[in-house]
């Protein structure tokens, strides 16, 4: 290969991209624009990593759990005292923190400058924005403290973080790990590495993979721009003496021009969506403009790969035409596109996928190179099965209405061209139903049931220590949006003063109440009842039996233990000679309680801290912000109050962010799929505006042609989202097996996908019709 002359006419090549007057630069533009936005969407994938890493370390730093259970900490010079109130508030998480500092050393929280004092607050401005909008009427009532600073970036891991720093001086008196807690330090403790999960890893590893696939594809797709009109140039070229070779060469000059310019553009394009980044939220997650920083060396590889793409797919494509001094041969009958090789690609994908079917998360690790090879293959197999798909269908449809035949012709003629601009969404679609499908037959093992019946109870309200369960249960039933309310107060029972043998636990409560933990044959204030029926106690009949004799048997409520903080005198109780029997059932959280049960009136006197509470509640769905309501009046009582919504599922957290990573690179994907084929669309418009303006000019009606368009868009497009569906199916099939799931396909899922990339396309075809409407005036037939 001669270096010297690749160069002077790559060279050649980009002059005339920029030196090729109004229409050089045009189609550079649209070269440019297409590429950019792909650039912009693989810097913004590089930077993704860092991002998450920095939200990682500021969420370190911040971290205040670092107390060690059994060994309480003393007050001393750097030790403060903090307590989690984080709250709820409409849908979102609110990161709140009670604070006292208690030595002259104690470290300030990180983002503030000093310690907000008791009733003042520190906030975030995402917070303050809430605060001092209409919507922030209920929350301004949940936080009665005055807003005197703000909480830096460095002490929050995204823009639209809702967090606050509220001062304290009472709260060593309420000390209760993990809620509150006594430390000296920010920041976690260095932990040994938990083991990896594979299932999890692999789909991280997919994630990334299926997200960059398309981005690569509109990439590819977008250095062709102007194609056929560029053919007609070359041809030229060849006419005043330049050979085949030298005119290819001379055309990828031209694409690495579009491409040079739309690096320029893709990082214009990033700075730009890197600051409304710092405005947005998605799904919950947000990062601040500084996150975002690519790594030098995949920018650099972007920089790289990017132009030389753009030379290798353009002399790619120009191997099959044929360019001459007096035109370029298409209009002569192409040669049928082979298939077989387009069947190797795919068959090869599984291949490399298949020695890992089975291994599941006792395999070990999967083979990441192996994993990432084998479902590039099958989705590169989707670009290459989609232009024959849309070949061999195009040339046997037959004859239709005006619009139906217009659309059929040029789709024969073009087939090819049709197909590139869909391939993006053929191979998004793919990716995403394989994903949906793996997502959904692992998500079982990540979810798990609570327990909590909301039929029973929607809403429950932890009473903390030294609050009367009475008191609050009587501010829930006066509270808008509260149904019903079931209080219950539990304890400990022990057969010794300190370091009892046996223990049996107590609860109490209302008849009413008591009634939705046990089973009773009848009751009234001053009833005692000994539960039976529940698995989990074993200890109560024991310790009846070691108490002594049937009557005037002594118990004490609250024993102390050698270590602890518990410095009061347990009380006294003497059990009834009339116990009554009473069988245990499921309380609203499906717990099922054993022990003693007490009404109000046979709990000893001055017993009533003894015992720590929980409040069920049955909200009236039909009062908008009833959950606030409660919480707003929960924190009335006592700020360390904590009521929460009850829900069936939990979900693993690691998961959920996975899940959550991928809606939001969905999202720029979608973006920039949408983006694109506007772009292309706009492109093969332009290209066709004397064709168009010919037909007008003809008396064609410009409802029949903007209906051509549309099927234009739309044959192509439902070849390739179904041929995408049949790739899609199999390679969640396939990951299934990998992890050892049973294969289920979800059919919603699959739909919604496919769907999605409909609508897509929807509304690319609905926004290109002004531009066509344009096109077709027929001064479109001037010529110079």
């Amino acid at each position: 290969m001669n270096v010297r002359q690749w160069s002077r006419d790559l060279a050649m090549g980009v002059r005339f991209a920029f030196g090729g007057g109004r229409e050089g630069w045009f189609r550079a533009a649209m070269t440019a624009v297409g590429v950019g936005l792909g650039v912009a969407l693989l810097l913004l994938t590089t930077a993704i990593p860092s991002a998450l890493a920095v939200r990682h370390q500021r969420d370190v730093a911040r971290a205040d759990y670092t107390y060690v259970f059994g060994h309480p900490m003393k007050a001393g010079e750097k030790t403060f005292v903090i307590a989690d109130i984080e709250t709820p508030y409409r849908g979102s998480d609110i990161r709140g923190r009670m604070i006292q500092r208690e030595g002259a050393e104690a470290p300030v929280p990180p983002g503030l400058t000093g310690y907000p004092a008791p009733g003042e607050m520190a906030v975030s401005p995402a917070l303050k924005r809430l605060l001092d909008s209409s919507d922030g009427a209920l929350l301004r009532a949940r936080l009665p403290y005055r807003v005197t600073a703000t909480i830096a970036e460095s002490g929050l891991t995204g823009s639209q973080e809702l967090a606050y720093y509220a001062g304290s001086d009472d709260l060593a008196a309420h000390i209760h790990p993990p809620d509150v807690a006594r430390i000296d330090h920010f920041g976690s403790p260095r932990s040994p590495d938990a083991e990896s999960d594979p299932v999890l890893t692999l789909l991280v590893l997919l994630v990334f993979v299926v997200l960059l696939m398309p981005v690569a594809v509109f990439v590819a797709a977008a250095v062709r721009f102007g194609g056929e009109r560029r053919d007609r140039r070359l041809a030229a070229l060849r006419l005043v003496g330049s050979d085949g070779r030298m005119v290819r060469r001379i055309a990828a000059g031209e694409a690495m021009a579009g491409a040079l310019l739309g690096l320029v553009l893709g990082a214009g394009f990033f700075l730009v969506g890197r600051q409304f980044a710092g405005n947005a939220e998605v799904f919950g997650t947000s990062v601040f403009p500084s996150y975002l920083n690519p790594s030098p060396l995949l920018a650099a590889l972007v920089a790289v790969a990017v132009p030389a793409a753009a030379v290798l797919v353009t002399m790619f494509t120009l191997r099959g035409v044929v360019i001459e001094p007096l035109g370029v041969v298409r209009t002569a009958k192409p040669r049928p596109r082979r298939l077989w090789w387009r069947l190797l690609l795919p068959v090869a994908g599984l291949a490399a996928l298949y020695p890992m079917i089975g291994q599941g998360r006792s395999g070990g690790d999967f083979n990441e190179y192996l994993v990432t090879g084998g479902v590039l293959l099958l989705l590169v197999g989707v670009t290459a099965l989609l232009p024959w798909v849309v070949e061999a269908v195009v040339a046997r449809l037959g004859a239709g209405a005006v619009a139906w035949q217009l659309a059929v012709r040029r789709l024969q003629l073009s087939s090819g061209t049709a197909a590139r601009l869909v391939n993006g969404i053929a191979v998004a679609v793919a990716g995403a139903i394989a994903l949906q499908m793996l997502f959904s037959g692992v998500q079982a093992d990540y979810t798990k049931r609570t327990g909590n019946d909301l039929t029973r109870a929607q809403m429950s309200v932890q009473v903390p220590a030294g609050v009367q369960v009475p008191e609050v249960a009587k501010a829930m039933t006066g509270t808008r949006g509260v149904r019903k309310v079931v209080s219950i107060a539990d304890g400990e029972a022990g057969d010794r003063k300190k370091d009892p043998n046996r223990t049996a636990s107590v609860s109490v409560g209302s008849c009413a109440s008591l009634r939705e933990v046990a089973t009773l044959p009848s009751c009234r204030d001053g009833d005692t009842f000994v539960v039976k029926g529940s698995d989990s106690d074993s200890e109560t009949t024991k310790l009846l039996a070691v108490a002594g004799d049937k009557y005037g048997r002594t118990l004490y409520l609250d024993p102390s233990y050698s270590g602890d903080d518990n410095e009061g005198s347990p009380s006294r109780w003497t059990v009834p000679a009339q116990l009554k029997q009473a069988e245990s059932r499921e309380d609203p959280t499906g717990y099922k309680r054993g022990g003693f049960l007490l009404t109000p009136g046979a709990l000893p006197h001055g017993a009533s801290t003894a015992v720590q509470g929980v409040v069920y509640l049955s909200i009236d769905s039909a009062v908008r912000d009833a959950n606030e309501y409660v919480i707003n009046t929960a924190v009335r009582i006592d700020p360390l109050m904590q009521a929460q919504a009850l829900t069936t599922f939990e979900q693993d957290g690691q998961f959920e962010s996975i899940r959550t990573g991928l809606f939001v690179g969905a999202a720029a994907v979608l973006t920039l799929i949408g983006a694109s084929l506007l772009v292309g669309q706009l492109e093969q418009l332009r290209e066709r505006r004397k064709l168009l303006s010919a037909l007008v000019a003809f008396g064609t009606r410009r409802r029949t042609l903007s209906l051509s368009v549309l099927w234009q868009t739309a044959i192509p497009v439902g070849l390739g989202l179904l041929l995408a569906g049949v790739v899609g199916l199999t390679l969640g099939t396939v990951l299934l097996k990998m992890v050892g799931s049973t294969v289920h396909v979800d059919w919603p899922g699959v739909l919604a996908m496919t769907g999605f990339g409909a609508a897509v396309v929807l509304a690319v075809t609905l926004l290109s019709l002004p531009p066509l409407l344009r096109l077709m005036r027929p001064d479109g037939l001037r010529t110079e």
